[in-house]
C-alpha cells in the first residue's frame, strides 16, 4: 500500500509584517472570550485549492498542471474579518482578499478544469478567496465573538506578493499541521 499525501494548493504567505498583524487579529480573537483552535501564522496561506489524500505518483503530473496556470505575479491586499458560515454560525474565521482577489479567482478557474481532467471531482464549495486564522471548537462566548469579527471588518493586515503557487503536504500533528512544498510554480 503506498503511502498517502494530505494535500492542497496554495500561494504562501512571506511578509513578516503581514504575519505579525495575523498574531495581532489573533490575540483580539482570543480576548473575546470564544473557544478557538487558532492557525500558526507561518501556517497561514492562501488555499487555491485543497486536493485530499494523493498518491505521490500524482505529484509530478499536478505540478505540471499548475505550471499550465498563466499568471504574473501580482499584490493581494488582505483586508478584514468575517466568518463561515456566517457571522451568526462561526465556525471559521478569515481573513479576507480585497485587492487580488478577481487574479486569485482567475487562477483558481484555470485550475479547476484541469484537476478535474485528472480526476478530482469539483470543489463543491466553490473558490473564496480567504485566509483561515482560526476554528472555533465550541460556542462559547460567540456572541463576543461575532462583535469582535465585526469590529475587525476594516482591520488592515497588509499587500503580499502572490508569486509562486505552491503544492503542499499537509501532516496532521497534535499540535497542529505541519506543511511542506511538494512542488511550486513561478511565473
Amino acid at each position: 500500500m503506498s503511502e498517502k499525501i494530505r494535500s492542497f494548493i496554495a500561494f504562501d504567505i512571506d511578509s513578516q509584517q503581514v504575519l505579525k498583524k495575523f498574531s495581532e487579529a489573533q490575540d483580539l480573537l482570543l480576548a473575546s472570550g470564544a473557544n478557538l483552535k487558532l492557525v500558526q501564522p507561518q501556517n497561514i496561506h492562501i488555499t487555491m485549492r485543497f486536493l485530499g489524500n494523493i498518491s505521490p505518483n500524482m505529484v509530478e503530473p499536478i505540478s505540471q498542471e499548475m505550471g499550465h496556470v498563466s499568471f504574473m505575479p501580482f499584490n493581494a491586499e488582505i483586508l478584514g474579518l468575517g466568518a463561515f458560515p456566517s457571522i451568526k454560525y462561526t465556525r471559521v474565521v478569515w481573513a479576507g482578499i480585497r485587492k487580488g482577489s478577481e487574479k486569485l479567482s482567475d487562477i483558481s478557474s484555470q485550475l479547476e478544469p484541469r484537476l478535474r481532467k485528472m480526476g478530482f471531482k469539483s470543489d463543491r464549495k466553490g473558490f473564496n478567496p480567504h485566509l483561515t486564522l482560526a476554528r472555533v471548537r465550541t460556542g462559547q462566548n460567540k456572541a463576543e465573538l461575532a462583535r469582535c469579527i465585526k469590529d475587525l471588518a476594516g482591520f488592515k493586515f497588509g499587500v503580499v506578493e502572490a508569486k509562486s503557487l505552491k503544492l503542499k503536504r499537509s501532516v496532521l500533528t497534535p499540535k497542529g499541521p505541519i506543511y511542506s512544498t511538494l512542488a511550486e510554480v513561478s511565473h
